[in-house]
């Protein structure tokens, strides 16, 4: 399973249209205590879109790294090239991979492959 927190719905169609392609199941959260909760289940991982306004993308971050139960969660940011700075940020946050929006939709799938059901 693979945890979005996201509110650009045409960009969670595309993950989720990689993600069927690849039988691999995306789930949608733009509440904290709903991600905290989903990725207490031990997602595979967590894409993050650092260029959301609307979503408290760094207080995010910060719970899940603060939470025993979710800090070794790996957690994928991807933001918009004109934003730089924001990968620096993230990485302090404690984001385990860090791609401009380009290079994460190129390797969106192979993002997604190892997590494909039954993959070793």
């Amino acid at each position: 399973m693979i945890v979005a927190f996201l509110d650009d719905l045409m960009f969670l169609s595309r993950i989720r249209e990689a993600a069927r392609a690849l039988d691999v199941e995306v789930r949608a959260m733009r509440q904290i205590p709903d991600l905290v909760e989903a990725c207490g289940q031990k997602p595979d991982a967590v894409l993050v879109d650092l260029d959301s306004q609307r979503l408290p993308v760094a207080e995010a971050i910060r719970a899940l790294r603060q939470d025993p139960a979710t800090a070794e969660v790996p957690v994928v940011g991807f933001f918009s090239h004109v934003h730089a700075a924001r990968a620096r940020e993230a990485r302090e946050l404690g984001v385990s991979k860090v791609l401009p929006r380009s290079a994460f939709v190129q390797e969106l799938p192979a993002l997604l492959r190892p997590h494909q059901e039954g993959a070793a």
